[in-house]
């Protein structure tokens, strides 16, 4: 069902895992060949999502947008995503009220819709729980993608994998028909790593940023083991400048635990920078604001080309990385 013998063969996939970065590095911009891409005037380019055989708008719309929304803003902000293209929806019952809101708000358009959800839960019994409430309060039968989140140390992969552990309640959901796809969210090189290497996920949700990736060797190695495994790669942070400095005004987007990317021309810039790998969609930052900027961007996210893959990377390397990765 699962490889529960990580410590084994860690450091042999580490060191295979190793050996392909370097030629995915070097073809940055990465050959988008094995993406299938559609795109419609007026709408949100759509991309294949791994061996799924599902269509995502290549930018999704972070559950986190509508927390502390009312009613009437809600339902405003996700017909406005709708209309522009995006079937991609992605929340989490850690969003405060989101779920509450978003369920209502998404309920007209369910049936056209990708609908993810996460549990922060790592045991099979509270996993269930946590499950059943999602359902409930985004009033649906099923979620389309049910995922991990946030795994970050060796110990949750162990935990979630082990038994008792919440695998279990999402295989026992699978068959059941309340999920139908599996995947997870990690901020963590090593946690990614050995989740994909001990179950099949068929989805990983991961920080793909132009400074993490130039100056803190955090994603390459991540994202060169999903595409290996032909999973679908969701993108988080495409639109984050680094951690807030400090004594920074955070109060114009109390959502963001980071620094967000600000001006339209910088949004531009660190989404086509993580569009142009081999990623499904980018989510952009839990604030209204600047989910419609992403909008607003959406029709200009062409592949970077060689002189703007060296611009940006010397940009990224003046700047701090919200992530690093310390290994090889």
């Amino acid at each position: 069902m699962y490889n529960l013998d990580f410590t084994a063969m860690k450091r042999r996939d580490f060191i295979k895992t190793t050996a392909i970065i370097a030629p995915m590095m070097s073809l940055f911009p990465a050959d988008l060949s094995a993406i299938e891409r559609k795109s419609l005037p007026g709408k949100v380019e759509k991309r294949s999502l791994g061996r799924t055989g599902e269509m995502l708008s290549m930018i999704g719309f972070g559950g986190i947008v509508v927390k502390d929304a009312t009613t009437e803003e809600a339902s405003r902000v996700v017909k406005l995503a709708i209309d522009s293209g995006i079937n991609y929806f992605d929340v989490a019952p850690s969003y405060g009220d989101a779920e509450l809101k978003l369920g209502p708000a998404l309920e007209p358009y369910r049936r056209k819709v990708f609908l993810a959800c996460k549990t922060g839960k790592r045991t099979k019994a509270e996993a269930r729980t946590e499950l059943e409430q999602s359902l409930k309060r985004l009033r649906t039968d099923h979620l389309d993608l049910y995922q991990f989140h946030a795994v970050t140390t060796l110990a949750d992969v162990d935990t979630i994998l082990g038994p008792g552990g919440a695998m279990e309640t999402f295989l026992e959901a699978k068959k059941e028909g309340k999920i139908r796809f599996i995947g997870f969210s990690a901020h963590s090189v090593e946690a990614a790593m050995a989740l994909m290497d001990r179950f099949d996920f068929d989805t990983i949700l991961f920080p793909v940023n132009f400074t993490t990736w130039n100056a803190g060797n955090f994603g390459p190695q991540v994202l060169a083991r999903a595409q290996q495994k032909k999973m679908g790669i969701l993108a988080l942070k495409a639109m984050a400048k680094g951690p807030w400095p400090q004594g920074a005004d955070r109060s114009r987007y109390p959502k963001c635990w980071y620094e967000p990317l600000t001006s339209q021309e910088d949004i531009r810039m660190g989404l086509r920078f993580t569009l142009s790998h081999p990623v499904t969609a980018a989510v952009p930052p839990g604030e209204a604001d600047l989910f419609r900027m992403a909008l607003n961007a959406s029709d200009s996210l062409k592949p970077l080309n060689t002189d703007e893959v060296q611009m940006i990377k010397e940009k990224a390397l003046n700047g701090n990385p919200l992530f690093k990765y310390e290994g090889s």
